[in-house]
């Protein structure tokens, strides 16, 4: 075989250290052959919070918090699975980041379903604008707060017995309005299921971060 020559990207051969114009090769190979296969997008829903602590102290400007869910991923492809090979979830509060949480690899088989079950737990400092406050301010006087969580996700995709390379779409965002678990005494409004965007991304060989 001719020096610097590259395996095919499903090959079973296939070295795990390739040379950088072979490993984009594969990339550029296997990321668009997703756009000519059948399959189904996937269903991502945030379907229970609890969320037990979220205190601003603006003495320190710093935030008390601990948020659990329960995030689901549909998988209803006959002939597609999906090797989650790192996973990480990220929450952010009026567009700031204040935790991450990663969590434990896996492969969800076709017409299936994963659970997945992050706790953001901590303090982190937040800088928030004088406007943030005020929102802050009306969210706690309600009881309910704008907490965003996204997805961050590397995967390959499986069909039949065809494995592509591994990559990193957009993140999956869900968007969350999440009531304290008590809040003057009284027990929270039940939480709603949420469905998750960006989900798309998965089998889209354009929509990588």
């Amino acid at each position: 075989m001719a020096h610097g020559s590259c395996h095919g990207p499903f090959s079973a051969r296939a070295s795990t250290k390739v040379p950088l114009h072979c490993h984009l090769y594969l990339q550029y190979f296997t990321l668009h052959l997703l756009a000519y296969l059948p399959s189904k997008r996937g269903e991502v829903r945030v379907t229970q919070a609890s969320l037990t602590q979220f205190n601003f102290t603006t003495t320190n400007n710093t935030v008390n918090y601990k948020l659990a869910l329960n995030i689901t991923l549909r998988n209803s492809n006959k002939r597609v699975g999906v090797h989650y090979n790192g996973i990480e979830a990220i929450a952010y509060y009026i567009k700031k980041w204040f935790s991450s949480v990663r969590l434990t690899p896996f492969y969800q088989g076709h017409k299936n379903m994963s659970i997945l079950s992050p706790i953001f737990e901590g303090q982190q400092v937040l800088s928030l604008t004088d406007r943030d406050l005020s929102k802050f301010e009306l969210e706690k006087s309600v009881g309910a707060y704008s907490i965003d969580v996204k997805l961050s996700i590397q995967i390959r995709i499986k069909y039949g017995k065809i494995k592509t390379a591994k990559f990193k779409p957009r993140k999956i965002d869900c968007p969350l309005k999440v009531y304290l678990s008590t809040y003057n005494g009284t027990t929270a409004e039940g939480f709603r299921t949420t469905k998750c965007g960006n989900v798309h991304s998965f089998l889209d060989p354009d929509a990588i971060d």
